[in-house]
């Protein structure tokens, strides 16, 4: 894997979030807090999940440190919030990415789980995981949507690589 690969995952990773929050702006205050049987609790709980997973990985790429606060739910009172951050992450993990080189995809990051299990991993294998969690929980937010008549439509990567072809 090397840097231009990564950016494109993550080229990738920021239309699909845009395509999900530009749905949720379609949705009413009510659904977007409406409890959900997905894991973190509603729309807004998944759509916090997915930035603060980013926020928290990002964080360690920089730092190499965990200790950054979760983010709740409640500090987004509005959509508007929350796209507000989603938008300051996206600027912050693209400015990271750009300072990468090929060599620094290889390098070994080790941290701890909260599980006390210890994980020697390459840097490129967890940045793609970013992009991957993203979409696991994109789609249970894509379920919700679609339950409430705002489809974000097809998030599929090919349907992103020919967004970016029409171009």
């Amino acid at each position: 894997m090397n840097v231009q690969d990564i950016l494109t995952l993550y080229d990738y990773n920021y239309w699909a979030n845009k395509q999900i929050l530009a749905a949720s702006e379609k949705v009413t205050k009510e659904q977007l807090l409406a409890p959900a049987s997905f894991p973190f609790g509603s729309l807004r709980g998944t759509l916090v999940h997915i930035l603060d997973a980013e926020f928290g990985w990002r964080m360690f790429f920089q730092h190499n440190d965990w200790s950054a606060p979760e983010l709740k739910p409640e500090a987004f009172p509005t959509l508007a919030a929350l796209r507000e951050r989603f938008d300051g992450e996206e600027k912050e993990m693209r400015a990271y990415l750009a300072a990468l080189r090929d060599e620094d995809m290889h390098v070994h990051r080790h941290y701890d789980t909260p599980e006390g299990n210890h994980r020697d991993r390459i840097l490129w294998n967890c940045l793609w995981h970013v992009v991957n969690h993203g979409t696991q929980h994109r789609s249970e937010a894509a379920a919700l949507l679609t339950d409430y008549g705002s489809s974000p439509g097809d998030l599929d990567f090919t349907v992103f690589l020919n967004s970016i072809q029409k171009s």
